[in-house]
């Protein structure tokens, strides 16, 4: 899991050097683009004081920033630009995360996009409908559990910002995982559930926007891949980790085995 350090320069630069001041970081950012060590960086002015910017970059650790990205072959470009403001450094920091992060309600989450719980049920009906006629992936399945469609619902649900039923009903994490030890899963079945669940989605109507679609496809591949690493014989995946909070395209951390 990536342990980032997040770095913040605050600058006063008065009105005449402002321009001049973001040109010579947009000049100093492509060496930051490059840089390995580099996470992502942002420039931000200060409405209320138009003279106070803030910069913010996100670094792959502390030592990758002050010694492999300064020692590096980037950082003369990148110093070159910028030296003529370091007198006007108010604050150069370095912070970690913590657990007090989230998104606001302004963009909405997955699991309200396409419909809540009831658009999941009849996603996962029909899906495990199809599941069980399948020659491939069927015999994976048989003897299924009746309410095995509504489970699943559940987990999506809580995987994509819904009600955390799957965590406070059925186990988490750790009851997902168990259902795929030693299920030897094959590539071909991976992909078959995968094309299974997509022309479901089509078959229900849920929202087939790009931006969703993007998302969702996202998730199945990363969720089915690590399923299909966790399946196979003699694997030893973590046996304790959060249900997985999948949003707008950013993959969640996972704790490698």
């Amino acid at each position: 899991m990536l342990h980032v350090i997040i770095e913040y320069l605050r600058y006063r630069i008065d009105g005449p050097a402002a321009a001049e001041f973001e040109a010579a970081y947009g000049r100093a950012a492509h060496a930051l683009a490059r840089a390995p060590q580099c996470v992502d960086y942002e420039l931000s002015r200060c409405v209320d004081e138009p003279e106070s910017y803030v910069l913010r970059i996100t670094w792959t650790s502390a030592a990758d920033h002050l010694r492999g990205f300064r020692e590096g072959e980037h950082f003369a470009e990148f110093f070159a630009e910028i030296e003529p403001y370091v007198a006007r450094i108010e604050e150069m920091r370095h912070y970690e995360r913590t657990p007090v992060r989230g998104a606001g309600g302004s963009v909405p989450t997955m699991y309200e996009w396409l419909g809540g719980t009831t658009a999941l049920e009849r996603l996962t009906t029909t899906f495990y409908g199809h599941v069980l006629a399948d020659d491939l992936i069927g015999p994976l399945f048989a003897g299924m559990d009746p309410g095995h469609p509504r489970y699943v619902a559940m987990w999506l649900a809580e995987v994509f910002g819904g009600p955390s039923r799957y965590t406070d009903e059925r186990g988490g994490y750790h009851h997902m995982l168990i259902h795929h030890l030693g299920k030897a899963i094959t590539e071909p079945q991976r992909r078959r559930w995968v094309s299974l669940l997509l022309d479901s989605a089509d078959e229900v109507g849920l929202p087939a926007d790009p931006e969703f679609r993007a998302a969702f496809v996202g998730y199945l591949e990363w969720g089915t891949r690590i399923a299909l690493t966790n399946s196979q014989p003699g694997a030893n995946p973590p046996q304790q980790a959060p249900v997985p909070h999948w949003g707008w395209g950013v993959a969640p951390p996972y704790p490698s085995s």
